[in-house]
């Protein structure tokens, strides 16, 4: 949609709006209203390319949100005195260039012809091999064809950990590589998979081509020179947070929070569209609309004569990666958690329903004064109808805080058709609705402001999102950021399968019934197979020591 378009259908929208609240509009509504567009139309413009963390996109974000936090009258509070906090994500693993196979001096084509698996040690070699012989100190080969065949029907059957399998044994037995391949009509579905987080094996594991073995090593009984180099590194790059400051010369401080980051592409798999085409997701709702909020909600604190507490505003990125940015800053802090009040945190907040104009407010359980403060707004005649969420955990910001015992509120306007696709456009903000939220936001912490630091009270947990369906829930909280191999606990929900099994927080889980859970969509596929009243071997490390215990879901 043309960027021209978009800003004529905005405009329709603001002129021919019928509500009640839209004919009260002030003229200072009216700007902030103007405000909320400009942002939104700017941050989720193809020319973003979807804001993906560590990208030109997210800089052109960052530099944007910035700009709008110094017009502001705020202070940079990142690191250094600047507005930025970096932070890196760990993007997995990637086969380096200098990777190479020979055959006879024949070079195979990298991605093409072959490649390693992701667990395979960096290496090299150059041997005088016979498929018919496999002798100690050489390469094995392996074809994926048997296996295949003898478990098509097995619902459960785990082909990586087969491989995994045979790699230990032949290495046991003197091979010092094992090259597989697939003769059978079977698609195999493998490939270098830079997420999976295995251990390294003890011998390299490459993939080659059936049409490589057919034109290039047909002769089972002959003899070929084969030089192979095996070069997996880290994959690594840096998002930013934006952090600016309200210094009221207070003891406490609320921070305000808002993801700017989204999908780009699609590249981390975590779109809803699955045709495999290349497009933009522009996140407009996901979430341009709360970093929006977030800007002139800033704009409103600055000039506000309530000044018992200071103001921390972050924009968050790598939230869609598992709240990378979040969790980062809330174990390096540019302000002293210890005198924070409270976090509010705004994700999605820009598809207010007119008809409903419900609002959910997640984290109410989490401090006694929620209950307190919200209950008289819903007694209180006001355009939006609150539905409360006790808990203060969740797939957003919010719950990073909540980790460190803090008081949270999370606001969100719900899930829709456009959610993580590219359809998730400008044109669909609804921009009155959103100004009413960011005034009921308003509203709630100047109700705060006198009360100093709030009361924490724990509360139930909820599962992150994913990409995969499953039925049934261990109930632990996943640490995203952790980049060894397995899945770490990052809290453990009362009354659920891991706390009763004896799961702690800090264990990291490798095993899930016969699945290896070295990654986290690892584990989540794992989840899929099991339904509710199955039972399950569960292998975890607490620490150095290998565990296990039996788990009922």
């Amino acid at each position: 949609m043309t960027k021209t378009r978009t800003l004529r259908l905005i405009l329709a929208f603001l002129l021919f709006s019928t509500h009640s609240f839209a004919q009260k509009l002030k003229k200072a509504d009216k700007a902030a209203i103007a405000n909320l567009q400009a942002h939104i139309s700017f941050l989720a413009d193809d020319k973003l390319e979807g804001r993906r963390a560590g990208t030109n996109g997210e800089k052109l974000a960052r530099e944007y949100i910035s700009t709008q936090f110094q017009q502001a009258g705020l202070q940079p509070k990142g690191d250094n005195s600047s507005w930025f906090q970096a932070f890196e994500i760990n993007d997995g693993k990637q086969i380096n260039s200098n990777t190479f196979f020979f055959i006879n001096n024949h070079e195979l084509k990298l991605n093409d012809e072959f490649f390693p698996l992701a667990g395979s040690p960096n290496t090299s070699l150059e041997e005088a091999v016979s498929i018919a012989l496999p002798e100690q100190g050489v390469p094995w080969f392996f074809d994926l064809k048997e296996i295949l065949e003898e478990q098509k029907d097995n619902p459960h059957f785990d082909l990586m950990q087969a491989i995994r399998t045979k790699a230990a044994k032949v290495a046991d037995k003197g091979a010092n590589a094992l090259i597989i391949y697939n003769s059978s009509a079977i698609a195999d579905g493998l490939k270098f998979d830079g997420k999976d987080r295995a251990e390294t094996a003890r011998i390299p594991v490459i993939y080659i081509a059936n049409k490589v073995k057919q034109t290039h090593l047909k002769d089972e009984s002959a003899t070929y020179d084969i030089k192979i180099k095996v070069a997996i590194g880290d994959k690594k790059r840096t998002g930013h947070n934006v952090a600016g400051y309200i210094d009221n010369g207070a003891t406490t401080t609320v921070v305000l929070g808002a993801h700017y980051d989204h999908l780009g592409y699609g590249e981390d798999n975590n779109s809803m569209l699955r045709t495999g085409e290349k497009l933009i997701h522009n996140g407009a709702d996901d979430n341009a609309s709360g970093t929006a909020a977030l800007i002139e909600l800033g704009k409103l604190l600055k000039v506000s004569k309530n000044k018992s507490n200071n103001y921390l505003l972050i924009a968050f990125s790598g939230e869609e990666l598992g709240l990378n940015g979040s969790k980062y800053f809330t174990e390096h802090p540019t302000v002293d958690l210890q005198q924070v009040s409270y976090m509010i945190n705004m994700d999605m907040v820009g598809r207010l329903n007119d008809s409903s104009k419900t609002v959910t407010v997640g984290g109410y359980g989490t401090s006694p004064f929620w209950g307190e403060a919200l209950g008289k707004l819903t007694t209180k005649k006001q355009p939006l109808t609150l539905k409360f969420d006790s808990s203060g955990t969740g797939p957003s910001d919010h719950t990073s805080f909540y980790r460190k015992d803090l008081p949270v509120l999370f606001f969100f306007t719900g899930l829709h058709n456009d959610y993580h696709r590219p359809s998730d456009d400008a044109d669909k903000i609804n921009y009155t609705g959103e100004w009413q939220i960011i005034k009921l936001i308003e509203e709630i912490i100047q109700a705060a402001g006198p009360k100093g630091k709030l009361a924490f009270t724990k509360t139930r947990e909820v599962q992150t999102s994913t990409s995969t369906r499953f039925s049934v829930t261990m109930g632990i909280m996943p640490d995203y950021t952790f980049s060894g191999s397995g899945v770490r606990v990052d809290g453990v929900s009362d009354n659920r399968p891991a706390k009763k099994a004896g799961i702690k927080t800090g264990d990291v889980i490798v095993q899930l019934g016969d699945f290896s859970t070295t990654s986290m969509e690892g584990y989540m596929q794992a989840l899929s197979k099991f339904k509710k009243g199955d039972k399950a071997r569960v292998k975890y490390k607490r620490g150095e020591e290998t565990l296990e215990t039996e788990v009922e879901f």
